[in-house]
């Protein structure tokens, strides 16, 4: 009996020493194929990965087509205050008809006309904001032509200066001036934003892929130590040391764990097509995600930091300033259009007449011309008064509007800072527990095969140890994504201190 009982103990540590070596050997091949360069593998880390989305996603050529879009509009209000010159005419303006012509007896006659009436006009023009008038020149030569008399006339005004002067009136180009800048400025930190809510997104698609890929491992690694548990359970139940209830709940384990290895296949497959379609990644090779390492634990974030830089980078808060000076234009708009219209129209030039070219350039005969038009409502029923009170109410709506933007904005950063602090909290807790769940679970297989834990006991420390696994991805996954917003929310660099420039797209 005595070398009966030393024969089990030799043959229990025997199995304890194969599994052990076997787990050993397992956990060295899976780290050795994930780290062994392969040709038709492509890993990417986190960093690599938002770098790839940022230039060649989708989403990053969309944005660059809108920030060329809101350019070409910035350029279009550019060239409003610059000098325009345009040459107009008509060649040729040839004409054969039949025109009624009064007679001296007060008659008319129909007489045939024929003859070609041309023209040639050289134009320049400068607005002024400060006035809102413009500044024009014209140079102009015409010629006409008789064919039934054959006689040709030249008329021309070799040059012209005027000056347009809205009197009373709305200036829409000086409020322009204003309000463009910043609707420029808007629209460039917009990019910046958009190339941040890429990075959001494509970290969703990260962890999607890294948790499906931890899944995979896990499973695969349950698979093959339940059949092995399994073997020195056979073992064990041929010795009498167990009974069949718990072969039976190993080969239950096998089956879910099996089940297991083809369900995380599956999830691979569409988090890999998911990451690669978003950012923009070609080619057949394998994908692997690697998983982040821990960020810097002294890294700290002062919220009148975050405040600062949001207020000072954020297009919200340039759109602030710009939705308040739209108002105020608005309602310089509705009193420059409901009271007295007047314009000032003066020019100063040179024409003349001749049956030659040089007849029109010789000692030419000077005009001058001063008008000024008015449009005076007399009577319009309030209409004016109302467009102006509408005004004034949308303005105070829109300073309403607008404060309560500015507190939302400040509880959102607010907000998402605390939320930073507790994930990077959760992250340092999910990281130790997972190495708890590891030993406790080493501890459990060691003992199992020692024969002092029950079955039961091994299956709540192999579902412990993978959801402490799922947990530390999950909570790294949240970390990252507080991170990203927190500098979407701010456009402000953290680990590097300074702010986030416009990246260059590379194709």
């Amino acid at each position: 009996m005595r070398l009966k009982s030393t024969l089990k103990i030799s043959t229990m540590r025997y199995l304890f020493i194969l599994l052990i070596a076997y787990s050993s050997c397992y956990s060295d091949c899976v780290a050795a194929y994930l780290s062994a360069p392969a040709n038709d593998t492509l890993k990417l880390s986190l960093m690599e990965i938002v770098a790839r989305a940022k230039n060649n996603s989708i989403a990053a050529k969309q944005a660059v087509t809108v920030k060329e879009t809101k350019y070409w509009e910035w350029r279009t209000f550019k060239s409003n205050y610059q000098p325009q010159l345009a040459l107009s005419g008509i060649l040729p303006g040839y004409n054969k008809t039949y025109a009624q012509v009064l007679q001296p007896n007060g008659t008319i006659s129909f007489q045939p006309i024929r003859n070609d009436n041309s023209s040639l006009k050289l134009d320049f023009t400068q607005s002024i904001a400060a006035t809102g008038g413009t500044v024009y020149g014209t140079t102009e030569l015409q010629r006409f032509s008789d064919f039934d008399r054959n006689t040709v006339l030249y008329n021309g005004t070799p040059y012209g200066i005027g000056y347009l002067q809205p009197l009373l009136q709305f200036n829409r180009l000086k409020w322009d001036k204003k309000i463009e800048p910043l609707k420029y400025q808007e629209s460039q930190q917009a990019y910046i934003e958009s190339q941040e809510q890429i990075s959001l997104k494509v970290t969703e698609y990260f962890f999607d892929l890294l948790l499906a890929q931890e899944n995979l491992h896990l499973s695969e690694s349950n698979f093959s130590n339940t059949e092995k548990i399994l073997n020195i359970a056979n073992t064990k139940f041929e010795l009498g040391k167990i009974a069949r209830n718990e072969i039976l709940q190993l080969q239950l384990e096998r089956l879910n764990a099996q089940k297991s290895v083809g369900t995380a296949k599956r999830d691979v497959e569409i988090a890999t097509l998911n990451l690669r379609s978003y950012a923009g990644i070609e080619g057949n090779e394998r994908l692997l995600v690697l998983k982040p390492a821990p960020p810097n634990h002294t890294m700290d974030i002062p919220e009148e930091k975050v405040l600062a830089e949001a207020l000072e980078n954020r297009s919200d808060a340039i759109a602030f300033a710009r939705r308040l000076a739209e108002a105020k234009r608005d309602i310089q708009k509705a009193k420059g259009e409901n009271g007295l219209n007047a314009t000032l129209r003066a020019n100063l030039g040179f024409s003349n007449a001749g049956t030659r070219i040089p007849d029109v350039y010789r000692a030419p005969k000077s005009q001058q011309s001063v008008e000024i038009q008015l449009s005076i409502p007399v009577l319009d029923w309030g209409r004016s008064k109302s467009r102006t009170r509408t005004a004034e109410a949308n303005a105070q709506l829109a300073a309403y509007e607008v404060e309560q933007a500015r507190l939302t904005f400040r509880q959102e950063i607010t907000t998402q800072l605390s939320l930073f602090h507790m994930m990077k909290e959760q992250m340092l807790l999910t990281e130790q527990a997972a190495g708890i769940a590891k030993e406790k679970y080493q501890i459990a297989t060691e003992r199992y095969v020692l024969g002092n834990l029950s079955i039961t006991d091994l299956s709540i420390a192999f579902q412990e140890n993978d959801r402490a696994r799922r947990d530390e991805v999950a909570a790294l996954r949240n970390f990252w994504a507080a991170y990203y917003q927190l500098r979407y929310l701010s456009l402000y660099d953290f680990e590097k201190n300074e702010k986030i420039k416009e990246s260059k797209m590379i194709y």
